[in-house]
């Protein structure tokens, strides 16, 4: 059961990971001061200043065996000059118990004071240094960050050492630094983001989806009966009815609540989740569990004592708080039917910005979906004729939802292949499993492969037909995707297969719709001073979804494609590439607050010439720029519209030929 429930907190956690964007942020703010104790002993005070809805970690977590990240001070300069008296104090709180890894965290919010006593002895020291490294998590995202304070003893002027780097190195950092001039023309482009309303409307359309499998949908006409026919009044029956589906829309609602006061996420999911190899491994196996669990090999709930306790509660209390029990007892026995479907639909929606509300607006959609039956068929008991009645058609549903989980687990294995270019799932084998997929579900539609909980097809019944008719019509549609050629596009699937550069056919460039671009960035800027073209540098990655979006869908149109190829020089900056660098090409980069960043990856150059440069570290992210490094027109994100895409390339050229 343990390992069944950790599944499910998991699968949450995947929920506000998918598509992650992350802009620069500070969301804790340091301060330091020294009170002198005696003599020769000093008190050191740290203070965070943590912004509304973020938090740290401790610096110690319940078990040494804990996966919970944990806030790590070092003091520099100890030896011959003070030592440390005891431990670094910390607030005292009370650990929260964290569903996800099943163990006690904790973490402080607003304001957390840390102390600690040093005993000098070096009379002659004035100042030294302390490092802090921590984790910042808020309801959507956690972002790793590190501090340098610098200490003054006496109140004198603090002599701040800079760490030492090689020449090599420093030579190599400075050529990250493009000195991009510009910016008092143009204002960067926000990020899109997906409005609020349409996640709502996507739980809702998960939710009714919900309501057709084995789980729920035989509980409407015996939940709507028991509440109609047992009551003594007619009128409390309808009554408690439409509150059993109130109470159904506020506990999925309510799931979402705690996310906006504590985030119980592993930080490592949520800051890696798009490039992370083994967590993208993982949740491939996550669906691929869930796959079979729907084909009927096994049932995933969770722990049968959670239910029966409610069951008992609702029977013994009665009244408001008995129907609010019942409602949670059909949320916690439907979980084999819901939860999968809940997950998938969140994961494939949800961004980092905004995450918790959208979270809470996702859920709510689910549950008042989930909900209106129970209300609407006790407001209009005649309806209940009209139910079809349960069956195995309800069986059916549920194994068709199994092979959609298999399909969306073969993203997750794509990703971890992309990014490491382990060619695995090249472009034509990831839509030939596809297919194959497709034509697995069409012989399980016509009846002619079963599974566990199938019984005697007799007829294949219309909807049977249709569905498997229009999977037919999916397949077909797929196979050009098998082929080199201009219809291998398939932008209906924009973001979901590799793109199409990465192929087991011979490409004329290994970029994207077969233009003609860099992935480095001193040769497209010689390409582009050789040609006297403008450059547009882009920042994407092997795992962006809305990278794959944008070149299929918008750089695909004829008036993007054409300005494209004939009036930009493409650079193409890969920031979750986890090749090694040539070690001659290996370097440190000084941060601006004296500690040093290892470059050793191609993902870790070109994400840091991002940083730098433009201050964002999201993908896609779009600058038109001359050879000199000025700005032609605004940094773009993500959009969807060609045309007013094309005209922001337009108007770029036309500032260039000026």
């Amino acid at each position: 059961m343990k390992i069944k429930s950790l599944l499910f907190y998991v699968l949450i956690a995947f929920c506000f990971s998918f598509q992650l964007n992350s802009q620069i942020l500070e969301p804790v703010k340091w301060e330091s001061k020294v009170e002198k104790v005696s003599e020769n002993e000093y008190k050191v005070i740290i203070q965070a200043n943590i912004d509304k809805g973020w938090y740290i970690y401790s610096q110690h977590q319940q078990s040494k065996e804990s996966f919970a990240p944990t806030t790590f001070f070092e003091f520099t300069n100890q030896e011959n000059n003070y030592t440390l008296i005891g431990e670094f104090a910390e607030p005292s709180v009370a650990p929260i118990f964290d569903k996800i890894f099943e163990e006690n965290v904790v973490k402080f919010k607003d304001t957390a004071v840390f102390e600690q006593l040093i005993a000098i002895s070096n009379s002659e020291l004035s100042q030294f240094d302390l490092i802090v490294e921590y984790q910042t998590c808020d309801d959507s995202k956690c972002i790793p960050g590190d501090y340098t304070f610098n200490i003054s003893l006496d109140g004198s002027d603090i002599t701040k050492e800079i760490a030492e780097i090689d020449n090599r190195s420093k030579e190599l950092s400075e050529s990250l630094n493009l000195n991009v001039t510009g910016w008092d023309k143009f204002e960067s482009q926000t990020i899109k983001k997906k409005g609020n309303f349409s996640i709502f409307l996507l739980g809702f359309l998960g939710g009714l989806i919900a309501l057709l499998t084995p789980c729920v949908f035989p509980m409407i006409p015996l939940t709507v009966s028991f509440f109609t026919k047992s009551a003594n009044d007619p009128k409390k029956g309808l009554f408690n009815s439409i509150l059993y589906g109130f109470f159904i829309f506020i506990i999925y609602a309510l799931l979402s609540i705690p996310f906006h006061v504590l985030d119980s996420l592993d930080p490592g999911i949520l800051n890696n989740i798009s490039t992370n190899v083994t967590l993208n491994i993982i949740f491939f196996i996550i669906f691929i569990v869930f796959a079979f669990s729907f084909f009927g090999y096994f049932e995933l709930t969770l722990p049968q004592s959670w239910s029966a306790t409610m069951d008992s509660k609702a029977n013994k209390i009665g009244g408001f708080i008995g129907v609010f029990f019942m409602a949670l007892t059909l949320a916690i026995v439907s979980f084999s039917c819901t939860g999968p479907i809940l997950g998938t639909l969140l994961g494939s929606s949800l961004t980092a910005d905004g995450g918790a509300m959208q979270l809470t607006m996702g859920m709510s959609g689910f549950g008042l979906a989930l909900a209106l039956p129970f209300s609407l068929f006790a407001m209009f008991p005649k309806w209940l004729n009209s139910l079809p009645k349960s069956g195995g058609w309800l069986n059916t549903v549920k194994v068709v939802l199994g092979f959609i989980e298999l399909a969306l687990a073969l993203k997750f294995l794509s990703n971890a292949d992309l990014v490491e270019h382990w060619g695995l799932l090249k472009r034509e084998v990831f839509i030939g499993l596809w297919i194959l997929i497709g034509i697995g579900l069409v012989l399980y539609l016509f009846g002619k492969i079963k599974f566990p909980h199938d019984g005697p097809l007799q007829k294949l019944s219309k909807v049977r037909i249709t569905t498997g008719i229009l999977v037919i019509g999916f397949v077909i549609y797929l196979i050009p995707g098998l082929i080199n050629s201009a219809h291998a596009n398939l932008k209906w699937l924009s973001g979901f297969p590799p793109p199409v550069f990465y192929s087991l056919y011979e490409k004329s460039s290994e970029c994207p719709l077969d233009l003609n671009c860099n992935k480095d960035l001193s040769e497209g800027l010689a390409q582009a001073k050789a040609e006297n073209k403008p450059i547009l540098l882009d920042f994407t990655g092997w795992a962006c979804v809305n990278c794959r979006k944008m070149e299929e869908q918008v750089w695909s149109a004829s008036n993007v494609y054409d300005i494209l190829s004939e009036n930009y020089v493409i650079i193409s900056l890969y920031v979750d590439d986890k090749k090694a660098l040539p070690e001659e090409d290996q370097f440190q980069y000084l941060r601006s607050n004296g500690s040093v960043k290892e470059i050793e990856t191609i993902g870790d150059k070109w994400a840091t010439l991002q940083t730098i440069n433009f201050e964002n570290n999201s993908q896609p992210y779009y600058a038109l720029l001359d050879h000199d490094m000025q700005l032609l027109n605004t940094t773009n994100a993500y959009e969807p519209d060609a045309d007013v895409y094309y005209d922001w390339l337009k108007k770029g050229l036309e500032n260039f030929k000026n």
